[in-house]
This record gives structure tokens, sequence and C-alpha cells, in this order.
């Protein structure tokens, strides 16, 4: 991907422009590692001051992760979304399922009425995912296949606005599963999504959205963590 070279200033927005579209696109996805700095320069054709600058502007804006002596990592889609993952890392558990609880009931409501059949094959393929990522035992496989069954679920309410919101919420939540998981699957830790896919099918607004506000709650079963304020 060699650049063009005007000036400068141009130059250096070009980019971050290009290293910006590794990362949304989903080449470089969040939690990689980014190619190194010396790898950059010859893939881009620039100086290495350029490409520092990039990624310095990139981290700043929270897109990057820059980790001494390990390498630069992916930590977020869009600069929202880090935002977001700086905002709301230290955030109270007990807050977070309680925003999931309400976004991800909310969105499955609205996928109950409007999914189309494209919805229902993608959910079913994602809720296959899922369950193969759990036979695997690889835990972070596990989170990856989770978070994306959600946010199709969400996605399949085809409000826009929404699903933008609950994305760059995206690595916020996933690192609040990873905590509940933990480093290893265990029995305790599984929860079948069948019946939220197969509401949503029957175009059962209400029980698509009781199953999913149930979830957040149910990922924490020790009652001195927190539970739900209806005791689910």
């Amino acid at each position: 991907m060699p650049l063009s070279h005007p000036r400068r200033s141009a130059l250096s927005e070009q980019v971050i422009a290009e290293l910006r579209n590794q990362i949304t696109s989903g080449e470089w996805p969040v939690g990689s590692r980014i190619p190194t700095e010396p790898e950059l320069v010859e893939q881009l054709g620039v100086a290495r001051n350029t490409v520092r600058e990039a990624v310095r502007a990139l981290a700043h804006n929270g897109l990057l992760d820059i980790r001494q002596g390990s390498g630069t990592y992916v930590a977020a889609t869009s600069e929202l979304a880090g935002v977001m993952h700086r905002r709301f890392a230290e955030a109270d558990p007990r807050h977070i399922a309680e925003l999931r609880s309400t976004l991800e009931s909310s969105a499955a409501r609205l996928a109950a009425v409007r999914r189309t059949e494209k919805d229902l094959r993608q959910l079913d393929a994602l809720l296959a995912r899922r369950e193969q990522a759990w036979r695997s035992g690889d835990a972070e496989t596990f989170v990856t296949a989770d978070a994306t069954l959600h946010l199709a679920v969400v996605a399949a309410s085809h409000n826009d606005v929404l699903t933008a919101m609950y994305a760059d919420l995206g690595e916020v939540l996933r690192e609040w599963l990873r905590a509940d998981v933990g480093a290893e699957l265990t029995p305790q830790s599984y929860m079948d999504h069948t019946r939220l896919v197969e509401a949503i099918r029957a175009g059962d607004a209400d029980a698509a959205a009781k199953e999913a506000a149930s979830y957040p709650f149910l990922c924490r079963p020790d009652p001195d963590r927190f539970s739900s304020p209806s005791g689910g």
C-alpha cells in the first residue's frame, strides 16, 4: 500500500487514514498487534517519523494501545469506541450489566418485529459458531463468538443509531465478558442462547426482550457480586 508523497502534513494525514482503514475494515482486529514500525515504513514507503507520528495520533484517539517492550495493539475500531473504552474500562460491573440489559432487551424486542430472513440466517450461523467456540474450550474464541452474536441481534433491530452505539461499546462489553468467563470455560459460565434466537424467529417481542434482558445478570451468578434488580 505505497502512498504518494505530497507535502508532509498531507502525507501524515494519509498515513493516519491508511492505518485507520486497516482497523475499521477488520484487517487489524481489536486486540491484535499491528506491524512493527520498520514494517510499516517499508509497506507505506514513508519516513519512520511519519509512521511514528501517525501511530501516536491514533493512540491518542484511543484506536491503538502502545505497550513498551511488547508492541502496538488495536484497542478500538473507532475514535468513539476508544473514548468509550477509556471512559468505562473501570466502571462498576453492575452498571455495565444494567446497560447491557437495557440496550440488548430493547434491540431484541425490535429484532423480533423487524428481522428479515437474512437476519435469521445470520443469527443461526452465529449461534452455531458460538456453540462450536464453546466446544473448542478456548475462552477468547468464545468471547468473540458470543459478542458477535449479540451484535447481530442488535443489528437485526434495524435501528442504525442503536447498532452503532452498541458497536462502539463493544470492547468494553467484551472485557466485561472476559472477566466473567475467566481464562478457562466452565459449565457454570455457559448459557444457551437458542431461546433468544427462536423468540426473534417467532416474532415474540416480549419473549425476546425478556431473554436478552436476563443474560447480563445471569453471567454473574454469585449473589455477593450482584443480582438483577428483578432477582433474576
